[in-house]
């Protein structure tokens, strides 16, 4: 052992004297208090039930993420053309043939007001509904357990058609929002009959109205379920097959009916500047009824929907089968879902004019039966039944990746349906760099020579010198900053120019036919570095 030499040991007393004294006792309690107040709040996070947080995380992410890459498609560039129309008239004006409520117009109205004339603003009301989807799943919990509310969101969460729709500008995820707000609350006022339960019947019902003609088929089948669910009660007695004792007051219903009656009147009038909108509330049942009959290009084959949730929805797969079984289900929430369920997905599937993201209010109901899988099996399966669970929820999660992500406007999935194609952004890519570099570019004179270009009137609308010609109908003078025309044009279009263009293919979407972009080589030069106009015209251009 080598001892230290005693003044080594001076220095060193020295120094621990001097660190002792550096530290103010005053310092002391407030170091103490934020250890006490890190371990309060260590103790508070880990009392928080953070799993439904996690799946709203999840939802959160997977509909936020570049929620850009997919070019506007023909409805969202629509829906934006009628948003600009709100904005330059007042109001929404309702047609009855539009199939369509005005809420929608004005809540992308509100987002454009708030975060600008653009595709993120245009899809980030739906994105936000769809996310409250996911939400309003989780509050089943108190009707159907907290397992399965728990599966069932993340199902929903995680699903391709979920998501995929969830980043689209158009109607039906708010439409399922509603719907399960409706059927959240007639549901809640059986099991305990609040005040809040009928809130949320009553609005549920009044967003449905103003949101889509097709909420007559849904009410339909919330209808027809009931007397159905008697039946299957009497045929095996569910345990909570009695209602609750109401808690409301025809106070209550009387202050609900008025709340959704104003709403509803004050938006299809237009905010009482077109009164005549009202009426189309039940006009356009019948112009609806026509068209799903007669299908006018969409008509599928009734096993469509089916099909489309075999394709990409096994957990909502999985729990239309267990509806088969929904006798041995004793909650009655769950056998009013399966039976309401399945009504709604025979209705769809017998209605002539079918599209893809209708897929969405069809099988949100199995989802949940789909999460009450465990709850048909004895303990000793259960086991088993979440793995399976766990396996067709991976299976829809990298589905969903994969077409969200990678196959969003490839046409051979069924989902991308009437998508634009990425060829758009050769001509909106040049056009907007130059506009937001300098907005004297907006002035730019443009000339689209074909039919169907939505969504092109919505993403070119600051551009104030665009015009659209189809039928046969062409300017007086055809040399333009830039021009888009249709294959069956061209050449009576060039015989016509003088100027000289750079010009590309271009197909906006699938059974289309292509066009040609011509660029105006003095403008758009920088954009084909070292490279010499394509067609130059018979004058000076």
């Amino acid at each position: 052992m080598n001892p230290q030499p005693p003044v080594t040991r001076m220095r060193m007393a020295a120094r621990t004297s001097s660190a002792e004294g550096s530290a103010p006792a005053e310092y002391s309690p407030a170091i103490a208090g934020l250890r006490d107040y890190l371990e309060g709040w260590k103790t508070r996070a880990a009392e928080i039930d953070w799993i439904p947080w996690l799946i709203l995380g999840i939802a959160a992410f997977l509909r936020f993420l570049l929620l850009g890459i997919k070019p506007p498609h023909f409805d969202e560039g629509i829906n934006g053309w009628f948003v600009d129309q709100v904005m330059h008239n007042g109001f929404y004006r309702y047609d009855p043939t539009n199939y369509h409520g005005p809420l929608h117009f004005y809540v992308l109205l509100l987002s454009e007001s708030l975060f600008g004339r653009n595709l993120w603003a245009l899809r980030l009301p739906v994105v936000l509904a769809s996310i409250g989807c996911v939400w309003l799943t989780l509050k089943f919990e108190p009707l159907v357990g907290r397992n399965v509310s728990r599966i069932a969101a993340l199902a929903m969460a995680i699903s391709p058609g979920f998501v995929f729709y969830g980043r689209y500008a158009i109607h039906e995820v708010w439409l399922v929002l509603f719907t399960m707000m409706f059927i959240l609350g007639l549901l809640g006022l059986w099991k305990s009959g609040t005040t809040g339960y009928l809130w949320c019947a009553g609005m549920g019902l009044a967003g449905m109205i103003l949101t889509k003609e097709t909420y007559i088929i849904h009410l339909v089948c919330a209808v027809v379920a009931i007397p159905v669910l008697i039946v299957s009660h009497l045929l095996t007695r569910l345990p909570d097959g009695k209602a609750a004792r109401q808690a409301w007051s025809y106070i209550d219903l009387a202050m609900i009916v008025g709340v959704g009656a104003a709403l509803i009147v004050f938006l299809y009038s237009g905010a009482f500047l077109n009164w005549g909108g009202v009426k189309g509330l039940y006009v356009a049942c019948k112009a609806w009824f026509q068209t799903g009959e007669a299908g006018h290009g969409h008509e599928k084959p009734w096993y469509y929907f089916v099909e489309l949730t075999a394709r990409y929805e096994l957990p909502a797969l999985a729990g239309l089968v267990l509806c088969i079984f929904c006798q041995a289900f004793k909650n009655l929430s769950l056998r009013y879902l399966a039976i309401y369920g399945v009504g709604m997905l025979m209705a769809y599937s017998y209605v002539h004019y079918k599209t893809p993201w209708c897929i969405i209010n069809i099988v949100w109901p199995f989802l949940l039966t789909f999460g009450a899988a465990a709850l048909l099996v004895t303990a000793k399966y259960r086991r088993a039944v979440y793995v399976i669970s766990a396996l067709l929820l991976c299976y829809s999660l990298s589905s969903s990746i994969s077409l969200n992500y990678f196959r969003c406007t490839t046409d051979t999935e069924p989902y991308v349906y009437v998508q634009t194609y990425n060829d758009m952004f050769k001509l909106t890519k040049p056009l907007l760099t130059l506009a937001k570099r300098n907005p004297a570019y907006y002035h730019l004179t443009g000339h689209l020579i074909r039919s169907s270009v939505y969504p092109l009137p919505w993403v070119l609308g600051d551009f104030d010198r665009v015009g659209y010609y189809e039928g046969g109908n062409m300017p007086a003078n055809l040399d333009g900053d830039f021009l888009l025309v249709q294959e069956d044009k061209i050449k009576q279009v060039e015989a016509k120019l003088h100027g000289s263009y750079y010009t590309e293919p271009m197909r906006l979407r699938n059974y289309q036919e292509p066009s040609k972009i011509y660029f105006s080589a003095k403008i758009f030069k920088e954009f084909f570095p070292g490279k010499q106009p394509d067609f130059v015209g018979k004058g000076p251009g």
